[in-house]
């Protein structure tokens, strides 16, 4: 699609916007710098990894690489900014609808807004690497389809993206929307589990023809078409590149078509929305969760506080979702370790579990926005918001943790007698996480939009605001190593002083680390709330 006059203002937004949420701020600067290189490493990976068929001559190996590849890439653009990352609010199609655009105009400059970012040119970069394979089989005229083919491709993840987001943008600003969402959301997230234990069990005990088979059926549709038309040259079958681009470029159009038949109820949203009413929750009576609270929480302060963020981790859809990926994650990633190889534990991704657990606190601040002014005008200290605001979500995570150990025991290859230990590895992997968690979401807080998704994020920059809880994640790991090397070495022993043991550690982290964003806190407040307040 051509840069037209009437797109460039669309491309001027889109870099102003990042420059100004970038000025003045070195920690986002950093973080941007940050996320901009993990990127560039990741599409370094990903070149290396589609140029190595080329590479060792394997046309077999193309075979199977590219559609399986190319197909994750597009989805991936749906589920990751999900799972991970977050949607980028800012351009929403209601932020557009008091602007006399035409529908091809907005259509064309949300395009190509979307195009200029870091994860569009990271995505071209590493299919790449598809080019490099199809000209060492194939010679220039392979690589030059191909260029067309990943170009395709790249438009087709777009057009794919933008037009879920925007069919559904007007419907997901109600309650019982965001709530269905969620619900969603797990549904998705279950189902890459059997989708990953299929693969492993065709990849582990079947033959390569099955694998095969199965790659050529999925290089015919719109996942699979445009990174495999390279390959059709290379193998001389020169009748299947008009087809395969017939195939993409038709589904690309029929989604930008999609995508232009909805604009105009999600420019609307923003006005429909407000006039369903309500939020959906009950003004009288008490739920079971509150009738709990209610009962058993401390008469204190620290009790009132943890009672009120049990609630919100209970009721706010964004961290009801975080919830739901974890207790899902939990029960597949160690499920998928066993079965995926007849020789595999899922010990080793039960750590994972542990790891990804205090992610869900790494922007807790930013859930609240504005609101937090409450607290600091009430003066509530530092280290009693961290200690609440941990406790409560310990109440929902130590549970789930305790189903990943019995899964990971009874299901997933080891003994139940391990359980008890295994609770205690991932109790120490938890507490080194929100240790490094609790300072990272007082340092390095953002704004959140209103609601209208429960995965939104404002002002671009997914990838760089995601970075810091993502290197969290890593940091729980690397600082839980004396507990996980202990597991290993003193066998036996290990059963009967690992849960007491990592119970002590992960406290002992958690302190430090609680004591740390307690402290940060106190001298950070106001900073803190003009971080997490939306402009």
């Amino acid at each position: 699609m051509a840069v037209t006059p009437s797109v460039w203002p669309f491309v001027r937004l889109k870099l102003r916007i990042t420059g100004n949420g970038l000025r003045g701020r070195p920690a986002r600067i950093v973080m941007f710098v940050l996320g901009a290189v993990a990127a560039g490493m990741l599409a370094v990976l990903g070149y290396a990894t589609f140029a190595t068929p080329g590479l060792v001559d394997s046309d077999r190996g193309a075979a199977v690489l590219f559609p399986f590849g190319g197909a994750l890439l597009v989805l991936g653009w749906i589920f990751l900014p999900l799972l991970f990352f977050g949607i980028d609010d800012t351009f929403d199609p209601a932020q557009f609808a008091l602007l006399p655009l035409a529908r091809r105009t907005l259509l064309a400059g949300l395009t190509v807004a979307a195009l200029i970012g870091i994860p569009a040119l990271a995505t071209l970069a590493a299919t790449a690497g598809m080019v490099d394979s199809a000209a060492r089989l194939g010679g220039p005229g392979a690589a030059l389809v191909q260029f067309a083919g990943i170009v395709c491709g790249l438009l087709l993840c777009v057009a794919l993206s933008r037009s879920v987001i925007s069919a559904f943008a007007t419907a997901l600003r109600s309650r019982r929307a965001r709530d269905l969402a969620t619900i969603l959301l797990a549904v998705v997230a279950a189902s890459l589990g059997p989708a990953q234990l299929l693969l492993l069990g065709v990849l582990n005990r079947a033959d390569w023809d099955s694998v095969a088979a199965i790659a050529e059926v999925v290089g015919w549709t719109p996942l699979g078409a445009p990174y495999t038309v390279g390959l059709e040259v290379a193998n001389g079958r020169l009748w299947a590149v008009p087809l395969k681009l017939l195939i993409v470029l038709a589904a690309a159009g029929g989604l930008l078509w999609w995508w232009s038949r909805t604009l105009e109820r999600a420019m609307a949203g923003t006005a429909t929305a407000g006039s369903r009413g309500g939020t959906g929750t009950r003004a009288n009576g008490r739920g079971p969760v509150d009738q709990l609270l209610f009962r058993w929480s401390p008469r204190s302060r620290f009790g009132a506080l943890m009672a009120r963020e049990t609630r919100y981790w209970w009721r706010e859809t964004r961290r009801r979702a975080a919830v739901v990926t974890l207790a899902v994650a939990g029960v597949f990633l160690p499920l998928s370790s066993a079965f995926g190889s007849e020789n595999a534990s899922g010990a080793g991704l039960a750590v994972i579990v542990g790891a990804i657990a205090p992610i869900g606190l790494a922007n807790q601040f930013g859930y609240e926005g504005s609101a937090y002014a409450t607290n600091l005008a009430t003066g509530v200290p530092g280290r009693l918001e961290v200690h609440s605001r941990a406790a409560a979500h310990a109440l929902f995570t130590v549970p789930l943790l305790l189903l990943v150990a019995l899964v990971n025991g009874f299901l997933a290859g080891a003994s139940p007698a391990s359980v008890p230990a295994q609770l205690g590895t991932l109790l120490a992997v938890y507490g080194v996480g929100l240790a490094l968690v609790l300072p990272v979401s007082v340092r390095a807080a953002y704004a959140l939009p209103d609601p209208s998704t429960p995965f939104a994020i404002s002002s671009g920059g997914g990838l760089s605001k995601a970075l810091p809880a993502l290197g969290a994640m890593g940091g729980a790991v690397l600082g839980a190593l004396p507990v996980i090397l202990a597991g290993y070495l003193l066998g036996p022993v290990w059963l009967w002083i690992g849960l007491p043991v990592g119970l002590a550690y992960g406290t002992a982290a958690y302190a430090l680390g609680a004591r740390l964003a307690g402290n940060l806190l106190d001298r950070r407040m106001p900073e803190l709330l003009a971080a997490i307040t939306a402009r």
